[in-house]
């Protein structure tokens, strides 16, 4: 690839040998990575910690209207996501080329435990703490999530991608239930024993600290980094150099313009997908009423929906195409969405939720799945990190649409979440324009 008039460098992200995929075992510690960190999202964005942010760490009792609690939730979670929207194709780009992808994942994933387990010092009117701990250990997250898609295009063959994301998104539903249920176990103890929330939730935190932290170690003993390093000037350091190839690699877009249209796409109807993981357990608490437990059981059900949307959908999409499948999980969450809104009774939210699990598993697995097919094998953590990228904005733009509509209609979540419901209308439009087999022809070609 040409750098300048003098400068060329080899594919950062080149593959030692076509025989060398992934065995099983391998197959098993990169999806377990998802099985890892998902009790992260569940506990911390979705479920115990965002409720306990908006209810006690900065509740009515500490001076806080419902809308404001919401928004300073919203802009902790928008904040993080903004950074690492600037730093995650950087980051992408830095890893192929000096094949360290690895070594980038267990940084971010060991910055997301400590910071997780430090959420446990946040009580009530800990405002300022809980949005900077939430700010980095997302960050943290968003930078691993990052990463270890981009192993992917590396691990299997582009015909299995879809079935291989799909068994990474349905073990990782697993991991946020196994999580979840050990949180409940304790959480019901220590309502028992006459133990408040104060008490419990930091507890909470440092079990989902400790899951994260052994579940992740078969990825790091097992997971191998196939890439080898990019060869470059060493007068030119590898920041340059990097961000020079992300340069390149917009100026590109033209090549690969169903990449460009469905992450567009992506950004549009992820940012609706966003607003629901970081603000469902908000919503079903200050709407319909319901306590810890009852969160904690109601997201338990729907990560199981979920783990089996995705399981389904990875199949699924490998024998009809991605952009089908995604489809009709767009129909699907435009279903979810309305019954939500007009949810009178717990449970229409039980099965609103449910229907949101189904949705949720499929669109994410096929949305990593279809990047990895849009995106040449040798140059995969830069086009990962474009995915990402998009992820990043619409994790800003749902989530702090969001939390504005509610700040601005005086804690209307109804109201909200309509805003909601035309991401995922206006996503399923865009999604028509997005040929799938020219895109996978542009990234086979640029191979």
């Amino acid at each position: 690839m040409t750098m300048n008039s003098a400068q060329t460098i080899t594919p950062a992200n080149k593959i030692s040998a076509p025989t060398a995929r992934a065995g099983r075992r391998e197959l098993l510690a990169w999806a377990f990575y998802d099985f890892a960190n998902s009790g992260y999202t569940t506990v911390v964005q979705t479920t115990i910690f965002s409720a306990y942010f908006v209810g006690v760490v900065a509740g009515v009792t500490q001076g806080f209207t419902p809308g404001l609690s919401t928004l300073l939730w919203s802009l902790s979670i928008g904040i993080a996501n903004f950074i690492v929207m600037i730093s995650g194709p950087l980051i992408g780009a830095i890893a192929d080329h000096r094949a360290c992808k690895k070594v980038f994942l267990m940084i971010s994933s060991v910055g997301c435990i400590i910071a997780t387990a430090l959420l446990a010092l946040v009580g009530p009117g800990d405002i300022g703490l809980g949005m900077v701990l939430v700010t980095l250990s997302a960050i943290m997250f968003a930078s691993g999530e990052n990463l270890i898609a981009a192993f992917l295009p590396e691990l299997v063959a582009e015909e299995n991608m879809g079935r291989m994301s799909g068994y990474g998104w349905g073990l990782g539903y697993f991991g946020g239930l196994l999580t979840l249920a050990i949180c409940l176990a304790y959480i019901t103890w220590a309502k028992q024993h006459g133990l408040s929330e104060t008490h419990f939730v930091p507890v909470t935190l440092l079990i989902t600290a400790s899951i994260f932290m052994l579940a992740a170690v078969p990825t790091f003993i097992w997971l191998r980094e196939r890439a080898i390093p990019a060869v470059w000037d060493k007068s030119l350091s590898t920041l340059s150099v990097s961000f020079t190839r992300l340069v390149h690699t917009f100026k590109e877009a033209s090549r690969f313009r169903d990449l460009v249209w469905f992450l567009i796409t992506l950004g549009v109807y992820q940012s609706g997908v966003s607003t629901v993981v970081v603000l469902a357990a908000i919503y079903a608490q200050e709407v319909m009423g319901f306590d810890t437990q009852s969160l904690i059981l109601l997201i338990m059900v729907v990560n199981v929906t979920a783990a089996v949307g995705a399981l389904i959908c990875g199949h699924f999409q490998d024998r009809v195409g991605s952009v089908p499948t995604l489809a009709i999980t767009l129909v699907i969450w435009i279903v979810a969405v309305i019954v939500a809104i007009y949810a009178t009774k717990p449970i229409h939210m039980w099965i609103a939720g449910n229907i949101i699990g189904l949705a949720m598993g499929a669109s994410q697995a096929v949305g990593r799945a279809l990047v990895s097919k849009f995106s040449p094998t040798e140059r995969a953590g830069e086009f990962l990190g474009l995915w990402g990228f998009v992820n990043r904005l619409s994790a800003i733009i749902g989530p702090l649409s969001y939390g504005l509509i509610n700040y601005w209609s005086n804690g209307n979540h109804r109201w909200s979440l309509m805003s909601t419901l035309l991401f995922f209308i206006v996503g399923l439009m865009l999604l028509a324009k997005v040929n799938e087999p020219r895109g996978k022809a542009a990234a086979v070609s640029a191979s």
